[in-house]
């Protein structure tokens, strides 16, 4: 068995469009180790949430091989195949509300997943909904509610114990806490903290914030136009960055004090 819960091998993507083919993602290649939390950070444009839907298996490679636990990954095509990577990997994006369905409430949601992936031995459904609920900070009366019933930041913490319930190994986060304001944000970060150090999940955290990333990561891949310019340690890369490409990305973070430069007058 391979010490490396996910490797990505030379990963390339390459999408046809009229005017001609995009390559999104350029001989990627990296390890994710189990329990460790991993940041992949650049502009718009970068690269990578391609990279993490391949990962998730939401995207087709076009070179190269994804492994999970040595086995190598490909879209799932069947129910079988479908519920082996939920168990694998799940992922949490930037909108909750619109991954969720506003008609059902937060329990059913729940049991659907249950009834698919099954709980924890000795656990029912009802014991494993109430554990899921408080361990990302919702009580149990919100499994009553609607998705429209729960704040931003409510919202986001059900979207993680949902991503929870088929027990996976592997969390990616794709700008999953970009919409929140500042204070919920922290309260999240801490929430994800607090999971990790619990259940020994490993994260792949996919934002533009380094702040963020900083605070979630051990570390952390840059990259521009599809490509890793730069990885390491995180702390390492933020503070003492060795590509230009980085340091320009850490060079447009606002500081406290800052303010824009005045426009010339004509």
């Amino acid at each position: 068995m391979s010490a490396s819960l996910v490797s990505l091998e030379h990963v390339t993507k390459v999408f046809a469009s009229p005017g001609g083919d995009f390559r999104a993602v350029d001989d990627v290649s990296f390890d994710l180790m189990p329990g460790e939390s991993v940041g992949i950070v650049g502009e718009s444009g970068s690269g990578k949430s391609t990279t993490a839907r391949m990962i998730a298996g939401l995207e087709r490679t076009t070179e190269g091989r994804i492994t999970f636990w040595g086995e190598q990954t490909r879209p799932a095509r069947t129910a079988v195949a479908r519920r082996a990577q939920a168990r694998r990997v799940q992922m949490v994006f930037q909108d909750p509300f619109g991954s969720l369905d506003p008609r059902q409430k937060l329990g059913a949601c729940l049991a659907e997943i249950f009834a698919i992936h099954g709980t924890p031995a000795g656990q029912s459904t009802n014991e494993f909904a109430r554990t899921l609920l408080k361990r990302v900070g919702l009580e149990a009366h919100h499994a009553d509610s609607y998705p429209r019933h729960l704040s931003g930041g409510q919202r986001q913490r059900f979207a993680i114990a949902r991503a929870l319930a088929p027990q996976p190994h592997l969390l990616i986060l794709d700008e999953a806490v970009s919409a929140l304001d500042v204070s919920v944000q922290a309260q999240v970060l801490r929430l994800l903290s607090d999971l990790r150090e619990e259940t020994q999940l490993a994260y792949l955290f996919v934002s533009h914030d380094l702040a963020v990333v900083r605070q979630i990561c051990d570390r952390v891949l840059v990259m521009r136009d599809g490509t890793v310019v730069e990885e390491g340690p995180i702390d390492q890369v933020l503070d003492d960055p060795q590509a230009a490409y980085t340091r320009r990305l850490i060079e447009s973070v606002p500081v406290p004090g800052w303010t824009p430069p005045q426009r010339k007058r004509r």
